[in-house]
């Protein structure tokens, strides 16, 4: 457990250092955003899932205010790719942008920016889930958190979240709990799930 609490510690650590040589939450904020940190940065369980996660509000949604911002991210010479998503005319209300950097290392790290209308049914939500889940934490089911996202295949993709609710409520402890967990409680979209 020891080994994977210093994998966990050293990518968290990394996180912030890219946090900080993108600028990214100054960028957010010099075009006039609330930028959030979320998930699993935010809750101090990243391991080995390369991703850090924002959540930006702000009044207005403008496509091309949001462009105006992903492009200042994109001058930064580590950001290797750019995916844009429009979910503007759904409940989520909200642009998707999606950026790799590229470490010393030559590892890709995933900046999520998720670009959220002020007041809509999202708003707010994922900041009081990520509160939540630290509040309720143990050492026990902290280490068991870690564990499970150590252990599960590079190839596999599961939500952090599914993660949380699979220790938090369900009490599974392995990865084959895990995945017996999954096959019983399928999700599709977001998962609306608060402890």
């Amino acid at each position: 457990m020891k080994q994977i609490e210093k994998i966990a510690a050293k990518n968290q650590q990394k996180a912030w250092e890219i946090i900080k040589d993108t600028n990214v939450i100054g960028i957010w904020q010099d075009a006039g955003a609330t930028i959030n940190l979320v998930g699993s940065l935010k809750t101090g369980l990243l391991v080995k899932h390369r991703d850090i996660d924002f959540h930006i509000y702000t009044e207005k949604l403008s496509v091309t205010d949001s462009f105006s911002a992903m492009m200042k991210l994109a001058q930064n010479p580590r950001i290797k790719r750019i995916e844009y998503g429009n979910l503007l005319d759904t409940d989520e209300k909200c642009i998707e942008w999606h950026a790799w950097y590229e470490d010393d290392c030559k590892e890709l790290w995933q900046l999520d920016m998720i670009h959220i209308l002020k007041g809509s049914t999202y708003d707010g939500y994922f900041e009081k889930v990520a509160g939540r889940i630290s509040e309720v934490l143990t050492d026990e089911t902290r280490q068991a958190i870690l564990r499970l996202k150590y252990e599960t295949p590079d190839t596999e993709k599961i939500m952090g979240v599914i993660y949380y609710r699979a220790v938090l409520s369900g009490g599974v402890r392995t990865y084959a709990e895990l995945t017996e967990w999954i096959k019983n409680n399928p999700t599709d979209g977001v998962l609306e799930w608060m402890p």
